[in-house]
C-alpha cells in the first residue's frame, strides 16, 4: 500500500463512511470521518450547523480540519479519509488531497444516490430533486479528477473495499510501493 492517506471522494450518499470504516480496518489504519469532525468540534449535527452558523461556517470547520488530518497523516499516521459530499469540489481542498493523498472517487450512478438520500434527513443540501441534481452535476467535474474511480453500483461494501485495494496496490507496483498523487 502507499504511505500517502487515501481520501474518498464523491457526493452524498455514496458510501463514503461506510466504505472508508471498512476500508481502514481492513488495511489497519487510522479512520476519519470528515462531517463527524466536524460535528464533534460544533456540538450538533450538520443540519444544525448550517441552520444557526451557515455553510461558510460549516466549510471554514471543514479545510481546517481536513488540513489537521492530513498533517498528521504527513507525520507518519497511516489514514484513510471519508470526506464530505462537497469537501473535494472546494478548490482550496481540491489542490491539498490532489498534491498530499491518493483521491478515490466512489462513482454511484445519480439515481441511486437520489433513492438513497431521499429518505435521509441529515442532508441539509438536499432539498427537492432538481437542486440535488443540479449539485450533483455541479461537483461531478471534481470528483472525475480524483486519482482512482471506482464504479460502485450495485457492489457490496466489501467488494467496494476489495477493487479499491487491488486498484491502489495495481497503481503503487510501479513506483516500488508508494504512489505520488
Amino acid at each position: 500500500m502507499p504511505d500517502a492517506p487515501l481520501v474518498l471522494v464523491g457526493f452524498m450518499g455514496c458510501g463514503k463512511s461506510t466504505i472508508g470504516r471498512r476500508l481502514a480496518q481492513r488495511l489497519g489504519w487510522y479512520f476519519c470521518d470528515l462531517d463527524e469532525k466536524i460535528e464533534s468540534e460544533f456540538g450538533m449535527d450538520i443540519p444544525a450547523i448550517f441552520a444557526r452558523c451557515g455553510e461558510s461556517a460549516f466549510r471554514r470547520s471543514e479545510q481546517e480540519i481536513l488540513d489537521r488530518c492530513l498533517e498528521r497523516a504527513a507525520g507518519g499516521q497511516k489514514l484513510v479519509l471519508a470526506s464530505g459530499g462537497g469537501t473535494f469540489a472546494q478548490p482550496a481542498n481540491f489542490q491539498r488531497i490532489q498534491q498530499c493523498a491518493v483521491s478515490i472517487f466512489l462513482e454511484v450512478p445519480l439515481e441511486q444516490l437520489l433513492l438513497r438520500c431521499a429518505q435521509m434527513t441529515n442532508r441539509p443540501l438536499f432539498r427537492d430533486v432538481d437542486s440535488f441534481q443540479a449539485l450533483y452535476r455541479q461537483r461531478l467535474p471534481y470528483y472525475r479528477q480524483a486519482h482512482r474511480s471506482i464504479a460502485c453500483g450495485a457492489l457490496e461494501p466489501e467488494a467496494i473495499v476489495d477493487r479499491i485495494i487491488a486498484e491502489v496496490q495495481a497503481a503503487a507496483a510501479p513506483a516500488a510501493g508508494r504512489i505520488h498523487p
